[in-house]
């Protein structure tokens, strides 16, 4: 059973270092080679989130009872929905140099997640994980030296903490649904996030 994080750990996703030019730099250099091959990047990412995270599923209705990651990869809405994603990254990696253009982003990203299909925003925390997983797998070389992997763990803080910020504004959650936000650990994700977290940076 893992350990729920402590104060210090929830404390430091609720507190975005700020990144420099040079790691800007860094996160933009490395995502143009992953953004060549986008919508592939995107599937990998997406099919290992559902295997190892089923209950994020249960927001997608044109896939939900997808088991199989054959099945999974060719699915043509979870192609797309793929490109959605890798594109709202690349939107952000884009405008990396302008945290006004970042902020209204993830804001609207947020804000549609939290409004309209109701996702709990812990799966933001967990997809990001998953994301620098597969990403340190499939460009191990790009990804290797620890000013990379320092960098793009900042970037992962972002996003997750500019979205988070668009559920606080626009929602105002129930007592438990708060709790689980606060300690960032869903009911049933908790056997597998230490695992997606321990091979992240």
């Amino acid at each position: 059973m893992e350990k729920v994080q402590g104060e210090m750990e929830i404390e430091r996703w609720e507190r975005s270092e700020e990144m420099s030019d040079a790691e800007k730099k860094v996160i933009q250099e490395t995502w143009n080679r992953v953004y060549a091959n986008c919508e592939d990047v995107g599937v990998s990412i997406l099919i290992r989130f559902f295997v190892n995270f089923p209950s994020a599923k249960q927001y997608f209705s044109q896939f939900k009872h997808m088991e199989d990651p054959l099945e999974m990869e060719r699915s043509l809405q979870l192609r797309k929905h793929a490109r959605r994603v890798m594109g709202a990254i690349n939107s952000v990696v884009e405008n990396i140099y302008d945290s006004e253009k970042v902020s209204s982003v993830l804001a609207l990203v947020g804000k549609a997640h939290a409004v309209k299909h109701k996702v709990e925003p812990v799966y933001f925390k967990i997809l990001t994980g998953v994301m620098l997983e597969v990403l340190a797998e499939e460009y191990a070389n790009e990804f290797a030296a620890p000013e990379v992997q320092r960098a793009w763990a900042k970037m992962r803080s972002l996003i997750y903490i500019h979205v988070t910020s668009a559920y606080k504004e626009f929602l105002t959650f129930p007592k438990p649904l708060c709790e689980r936000v606060r300690t960032g650990i869903h009911e049933d994700t908790k056997a597998k996030m230490k695992n997606s977290r321990a091979n992240t940076f």
